[in-house]
């Protein structure tokens, strides 16, 4: 744990500024350029480049040149029957079409008729191709294809993994936000409770009030202190919640310090951080959101299995060809005489399995596309809802700050009139409670304003540059 603390220190120190002489500033935008460096979330979203690559990698290995080698040998009470060696390099090509290039030589008693060969062995360079089945689009194609799709697929699966781990960090920074104005407002209004327990007390020692209201004055002081201890457990989790976010380097995670504390000025950083700043809602492009770029190609990698479950109801014809030669280094030796060569058909009669691949193919065509449809109409009316929230909100922030600014002036008059001996504790107290209220009220307010700019961000699925 002491270990802990003091690499949090080193962190705090190098990302945070001093307000007082010990107390450290946690600001909102460094806060979440550490969940996105360090966070394993966000490490895990980058992932999901690396994977498309890969998936792209192997693809690509189906038209990798191929070297097979063949040896066979049998030999039985000092009788060679057999000494048969075979090497072939190939060469996949894109539309169906394979280069071949082999070398024979066999040997022994009890070979079959077709496999005397010359002595030096035969060579033969030859094609082999599909030209019904295959011939446009083949496994290989389609398999590199939607691996091209997959890999723009993943890219858009991680902005949305990155962004829905900034946004529930922001939350998170949000909550801890209001608890520790919560507690603020308790801490600010115990000493006001304090203060005027120990004027009353003063004035009830010199006979100019009764006792009965340093009573009233105590059970003032005790429930804001019951407050503030309540407001100080809920900081706490919230600060506990806070560090499930905080994270360095090689996967150590930190515990945030009580002396930490946030940036109460954060609305001139939000949406700088979120990258939500100077968006209104005619420049909204829903075809760039990352949900539907990551739809579009999963769509897009379907059409094409859908063609190759299309292609296979033709019949597949397989031609092959090889000029023959013992001297391949003369290229007269190659004669159009010389050959192997051979054709193979093959059809099913009834095509139920191939039929009912490609009726499995559009469906899920059709329930991908049934799901774009679905997101684009969510997507939209969500961020319209949001933006309607957030103009709400102005009004709202407006009509409570003038309600917390008249509740405290009637404090301050019903003060006044207190010490005229024109009022009492007890309106004092319940003119304060009001204030606390309202205040609270305020905090509540502006905790749901913030909370509604990061579900803009979220229902934009931005991923930030600049963190």
């Amino acid at each position: 744990m002491k270990k802990y603390s003091f690499i949090l220190t080193f962190f705090i120190t190098s990302f945070l500024f001093a307000q007082e002489q010990d107390t450290l500033i946690l600001n909102f935008r460094e806060y979440l350029g550490y969940v996105k460096k360090y966070h394993p979330i966000a490490k895990q979203a980058e992932l999901q480049i690396g994977i498309g690559q890969a998936n792209l990698m192997r693809s690509r290995g189906g038209f990798d040149p191929k070297i097979e080698v063949d040896y066979d040998r049998k030999q039985f009470k000092g009788v060679e029957y057999y000494d048969r060696f075979n090497a072939t390099f190939k060469i996949p090509t894109w539309y169906g079409i394979e280069l071949k290039g082999t070398f024979e030589q066999n040997e022994g008693q009890f070979l079959n008729p077709d496999e005397d060969l010359p002595v030096n062995g035969l060579y033969s360079a030859g094609v082999s191709v599909s030209v019904i089945q295959g011939l446009w689009i083949n496994e290989r194609m389609a398999t590199l294809r939607r691996a091209k799709f997959f890999r723009e697929q993943t890219k858009a699966d991680r902005d949305l993994l990155v962004n829905q781990i900034l946004y529930n960090a922001s939350l998170a920074y949000f909550d801890w936000l209001l608890a520790y104005k919560n507690k603020e407002t308790f801490s600010n209004f115990l000493q006001n409770a304090k203060i005027r327990f120990e004027g009353i007390k003063k004035s009830s020692e010199a006979g100019d009030i009764a006792t009965i209201d340093t009573v009233e004055a105590k059970i003032a002081v005790l429930d804001r202190q019951l407050n503030l201890e309540q407001a100080k457990v809920n900081l706490t989790n919230k600060s506990l919640e806070l560090s499930n976010f905080l994270w360095l380097d090689n996967n150590i995670p930190i515990e945030l310090q009580p002396n930490v504390i946030p940036n109460l000025d954060v609305d001139g950083e939000v949406d700088i951080t979120l990258e939500i700043l100077g968006k209104p809602l005619d420049s909204f492009s829903i075809e760039n959101h990352p949900k539907l770029k990551s739809l579009s190609n999963k769509l897009a990698g379907l059409e094409v299995d859908k063609r190759l479950k299309a292609n296979k109801l033709l019949p597949r014809i397989d031609l092959e060809y090889n000029f023959l030669t013992e001297t391949p280094d003369l290229i007269n030796s190659y004669d159009t005489q010389q050959y192997k060569g051979g054709i193979k058909f093959r059809f099913p009669l009834f095509l139920r399995k191939e039929r009912g691949d490609l009726k499995l193919a559009k469906f899920k065509m059709e329930n991908t596309q049934y799901e774009i449809d679905n997101a684009q109409i969510e997507i939209r009316n969500k961020v319209l809802a949001i933006y309607t929230a957030l103009d709400s909100f102005d009004q709202q922030n407006f009509l409570i700050g003038n309600i917390v600014r008249d509740y405290s002036k009637l404090v301050a008059a019903e003060e006044r009139k207190f010490t005229f001996g024109e009022s009492s504790l007890f309106l004092i107290n319940a003119r304060e409670n009001k204030l606390i209220d309202s205040e609270l009220k305020q905090n509540e307010v502006q905790n749901k304003y913030l909370g509604t700019k990061a579900k803009l961000f979220r229902s934009l699925a931005i991923n930030p540059e600049n963190l």
